[in-house]
């Protein structure tokens, strides 16, 4: 389990493509300073088990599952990614509950500045636009965010989708994760509020 808390902003050093799957070799200095096999590490909010750590720079495979339904499979040597290390028992849940299993990608539609924050807009898939609400939490590339605005649009994305979502970013999350650097058309993982899937099974299964 992870919070959504970003520890670091990491680097892709190396990508090497497997039969459906991909092994990532990732730089993070902090990430890396008690992580040994078996760990779990949240990259750009896509829970991955450490297969090897040396220095500073940890391994990680990712299947063919993991690939599709994310951007993980775009991403290349130099590319800053968010890190975050699987929470422990005894700290503050300083986001919201993050599994690191992403339902989706949305892509970066618009970027609002304002005096102290910036307004991000994000288109949001039809299949998981149920679970997103105003004031709700969403994780976006790993990030525990506030969904500060929910609207459809009259023409569809370029990906597709009507629906999008808001998110204001404070000064630290534009200097301390990728998303402030993102410009619109940039791909993002997406994973809704585990409770609201949990409710809606619930009440399916009567």
């Amino acid at each position: 389990m992870f919070t959504g808390i970003v520890e670091e902003l990491g680097e892709i050093v190396a990508c090497e493509q497997l039969t459906d799957a991909a092994r990532l070799t990732i730089r993070g200095k902090l990430v890396t300073s008690d992580a040994g096999h078996g760990d779990s590490i949240a990259v750009n909010g896509v829970c991955l088990t450490v297969v090897d750590v040396v220095d500073d720079v940890f391994t990680v495979d990712v299947m063919g599952e993991t690939l599709r339904r994310s951007s993980i499979g775009g991403l290349g040597p130099g590319a800053r990614v968010n890190l975050e290390r699987a929470a422990a028992v005894n700290s503050r849940l300083g986001g919201h509950i993050v599994q690191g299993h992403v339902d989706g990608t949305g892509t970066v539609l618009t970027r609002t500045p304002g005096e102290n924050w910036e307004v991000v807009r994000v288109s949001l898939p039809d299949a998981i636009a149920k679970y997103v609400v105003e004031k709700g939490s969403i994780t976006v590339n790993g990030i525990s965010l506030t969904v500060s605005g929910l609207g459809r649009a009259d023409v569809p994305a370029a990906d597709g989708a009507r629906d999008w979502f808001e998110v204001s970013l404070i000064p630290t999350t534009l200097s301390l994760t990728d998303l402030g650097t993102a410009t619109p058309g940039s791909l993002v993982n997406l994973e809704v509020d585990v409770i609201a899937k949990y409710v809606e099974r619930l009440q399916q299964r009567g």
